[in-house]
């Protein structure tokens, strides 16, 4: 049972309240200082100011505060001055929720991640949020963790909030959820990844091909015995690597044999082991391909175990991969220029200016480092 103590008195215009809160045992647990108002009794936070009370404070009309508030014409600079001065004493926020109701705009946009915490995310978050922060809007983003259910309920949270607009990477494959809400007008763009049994703009890197030129490149430095470690194959984007790691092997007239494939979680135990598999036997692969930033982590610390040197080529870039001894090569993919391109394509939409869908593809860029242009070791 919690028990409270106070010097509170209910007169006077600024009393200070004491309180001591303790627990069962009867040790004191919160000690607290605070000020009760007699403009706001009996709340501890009392109320935010309203355009009245700076009205009440400047001594002018609540036109003239809402003209200085929404920069509009009309008022004088010593006006002006005296309205500015009372909002800085009061500390006074323009409520935009009215806005909303009069512009049909919130001013904001929601972001659906696939993981907040994977690097590969954040430059193309910061893209986003630059580009909505030159049209004035506001940037809120989550995260879906993978799990196509949890992206729904993002999704429909972030449009039950009103936001203007929708840039999603994708963890399902059946967006018809948002039908509803497009038909609304909800702009909305994917990234990385295509939508489901909907039509909308897409805007996604070319991971076939950049996948493909990845392995010819370790086909050309007289690899032919070449491993690929990949995300799960549901992903569109694993599914694009895998298949660009296969043509390259058929267009070399390269057998691919079962062991030289695993798709998975990128759980680095299960990309650990998957590794470890492709380099015993006695053919063991002389060269590996990751399907992404986070496999290649993993691979990089299982080759620094191995006794002989073997190849890797990894698709993304990773921090710090020119330091390493050596070099990881790596075919890399613009991940602000993704989510730039994304977010512009939003705010056109918004402003009316495209009317059907669009599938955008950016380049891929091989970055050699060393580690692709190591030759086999048998």
């Amino acid at each position: 049972m919690l028990d409270a103590t106070s010097s509170y008195k209910p007169m006077g215009p600024r009393i200070p309240v004491t309180v001591t809160v303790a627990d069962r045992t009867g040790h004191r647990i919160v000690p607290e200082t605070t000020r009760r108002t007699d403009r706001f009794p009996g709340s501890r936070y009392g109320n935010r100011p309203t355009m009245k009370d700076v009205a009440a404070r400047a001594g002018v009309g609540l036109k003239t505060v809402s003209r200085v508030v929404n920069g509009e014409p009309g008022v004088t600079p010593e006006t002006e001055r005296r309205v500015q001065e009372a909002i800085d004493a009061l500390g006074f926020r323009r409520n935009d929720s009215a806005r909303v109701l009069r512009k049909g705009r919130t001013a904001s946009i929601g972001l659906v991640l696939e993981d907040l915490a994977d690097p590969f995310y954040g430059p193309l978050s910061r893209a986003v949020e630059e580009v909505a922060r030159a049209h004035g809007a506001l940037l809120i983003n989550g995260s879906s963790a993978e799990d196509a259910d949890r992206e729904q309920e993002l999704v429909l949270a972030l449009c039950a909030r009103r936001v203007d607009g929708l840039v999603v990477i994708p963890a399902g494959d059946d967006h018809r959820y948002l039908e509803p809400e497009l038909k609304a007008g909800v702009a909305t763009v994917f990234v990385d990844r295509p939508a489901g049994h909907i039509d909308a703009d897409v805007v996604v890197s070319d991971n076939f091909g950049g996948a493909r030129d990845g392995v010819r490149h370790l086909i050309a430095h007289g690899h032919r015995r070449i491993g690929f470690i990949g995300d799960m194959p549901r992903i569109h984007t694993a599914a694009e690597r895998l298949r660009g790691y296969r043509t390259a092997m058929e267009d070399a007239g390269i057998p691919v044999a079962d062991g030289w494939m695993s798709l998975g979680v990128t759980d680095p135990e299960r990309v650990r082991q998957a590794a470890r598999e492709m380099l015993a036997g006695p053919e063991p692969v002389t060269a590996i391909f990751t399907g992404n930033n986070r496999v290649t982590v993993t691979v990089i610390r299982v080759l620094a175990e191995h006794a002989r040197p073997v190849a890797l080529v990894g698709f993304d870039d990773i921090e710090l991969a020119d330091l390493l001894q050596p070099g990881v090569t790596v075919v890399a993919q613009d991940a602000a220029a993704l989510g730039r391109t994304a977010a512009e394509r939003l705010f056109r939409q918004l402003d009316g200016t495209l009317i059907a869908p669009e599938r955008i593809e950016l380049p891929t860029r091989l970055i050699t480092r060393g580690s692709g242009e190591l030759p086999p070791a048998d």
